[in-house]
């Protein structure tokens, strides 16, 4: 389920430093990197470019040799559907520490692959420590690629090998046509069960546990020939409750997701209804200016009479009185009720958010709005609107010139952005706006 780009999964045992490598080549932090075993749980994919081509790389978690523990096991079965789908695999190992029982297991893992396997000897600082590559011969998996992650040294060689290895037919071009899509709110919301229903597969661990998905996952996906990037996001905690700086940089992440994205889904627990982190998820988007889209999750635990969707709706809006152009979808991603309007309504406040107006029709509307209603006055001065005009998208933007800033209101503000709504639309889309003095005479 991708966009036929080349596939990329580093994988090895814990700690040898797949997170640092994946962070280096995506040229940002992305991956937690903490030295604590399992700390990497979901596949995490970004995309990279090198001699302008791009691929798409995942980091996994950890393989363990067997083990009963719920999320070491997870982390095996993410590490496995991983190496399934890559095109490319590269097996970092740790040159520090030598040659492990474990990097023998999971050699003899990726030997069954049959896919190209780069053997990655990570941690060689220095010159004096390279004789530690050759133990990793032994391996038969080819000449071992000796790097130093955290140093930035011999990633150019790896990234040439990984781009000889591309399969042919395969797309390494960058696509905008792409709508970047985060799926974010508190705890087992439900963001994962949504975004594994959207996909048909287990893509994200999930469980349970409150707090499993730590770590921001990319997902492409098409439907109706729109490609679509899904960031299913750590949920937010309050940060009273973050007491280990692993959940620190989730609500980090969370909100560089959120800064990443398109449209943002703000999933709501319809059980639990409206918490203090749905606000503030959604105070983040609107103040980002991102489309957003409310998703009631868990519909079908609500008992439910002919009123019973409308007062729902109702309570939003009046919990979120800044965000009245947000659509509201109710789904169960358990039942599957009502799924399939999620990704269309994103699509459509995709293009709100990308829309454009003429600077006449927008003219003819503030002209009309100011006669049905005088812009304020001050000591005798009123404000002048002279004329206004669309100066961005994604979010739309408009600037006004006028007389004097200081004679601008908020509610005058409001009222002339629901006229613009009345007139042009801009559903699920903030709008801002910009005043610029202009002096006649």
């Amino acid at each position: 389920m991708s966009d036929n780009r080349p596939i990329v999964a580093v994988v090895g045992r814990p700690n040898v430093g797949k997170s640092t490598l994946f962070n280096k080549l995506a040229g940002k932090r992305i991956s937690i990197v903490e030295d604590t075993p399992g700390v990497t749980r979901d596949r995490i994919f970004t995309e990279v470019e090198w001699l302008n081509r791009y691929f798409t790389l995942i980091d996994t978690g950890g393989i363990e040799p067997e083990n009963g523990d719920i999320i070491l096991s997870h982390m095996r079965n993410q590490a496995m559907l991983a190496m399934d789908m890559a095109h490319i695999v590269l097996f970092v190992v740790d040159g520090k520490s030598g040659l492990t029982p474990a990097d023998r297991e999971v050699a003899q893992i990726l030997r069954k692959t049959n896919k190209p396997v780069i053997l990655v000897v990570n941690k060689i600082d220095s010159q004096s420590q390279f004789d530690n590559v050759y133990d990793f011969y032994e391996l038969g998996l080819g000449v071992p690629y000796a790097i130093s992650s955290a140093n930035s040294m011999g990633l150019g060689d790896l990234l040439d090998e990984v781009i000889q290895n591309f399969p042919e037919g395969l797309n390494t071009e960058y696509d905008e046509d792409i709508i970047r899509v985060a799926i974010t709110g508190k705890p087992n919301a439900g963001k994962s069960s949504i975004l594994n229903n959207i996909l048909g597969e287990e893509r994200v661990i999930v469980s349970p546990i409150a707090g499993t998905t730590r770590d921001a996952v990319d997902t492409y996906v098409e439907k109706n020939g729109q490609k679509f990037l899904l960031i299913d996001t750590a949920g937010l905690r309050r940060k009273s409750k973050i007491y280990e700086s692993v959940e620190k940089y989730s609500v980090i992440r969370s909100m560089a997701a959120v800064d990443r994205a398109d449209v943002v889904l703000i999933v709501i627990d319809a059980a639990e209804g409206i918490t203090e982190q749905d606000t503030k998820v959604a105070g983040i988007a609107h103040d980002e200016g991102k489309a957003c889209v409310f998703v009631v999750n868990k519909w079908d635990l609500i008992e439910k009479d002919n009123k019973t969707l409308g007062n729902y709706t109702k309570d939003i809006k009046e919990k979120f009185p800044f965000m009245m152009y947000a659509p509201v979808v109710f789904v169960s991603a358990k039942t599957n009720q009502r799924m399939s309007k999620v990704l269309e309504v994103a699509e459509y406040v995709a293009s709100e958010h990308a829309k454009r107006v003429s600077t006449s029709a927008l003219n003819d509307v503030i002209g009309e709005a100011v006669m049905l209603n005088q812009p304020p006055s001050d000591k005798g001065k009123r404000l002048k609107i002279y004329y206004g005009s669309q100066t961005g998208v994604k979010p739309p933007k408009f600037t006004l010139f006028i007389n004097d800033k200081k004679l601008t209101h908020f509610s005058y503000q409001r009222y002339l952005e629901n006229k613009i709504r009345e007139n042009f639309g801009f559903e699920g889309t903030p709008v801002q706006f910009e005043y610029r003095e202009k002096n006649r005479g």
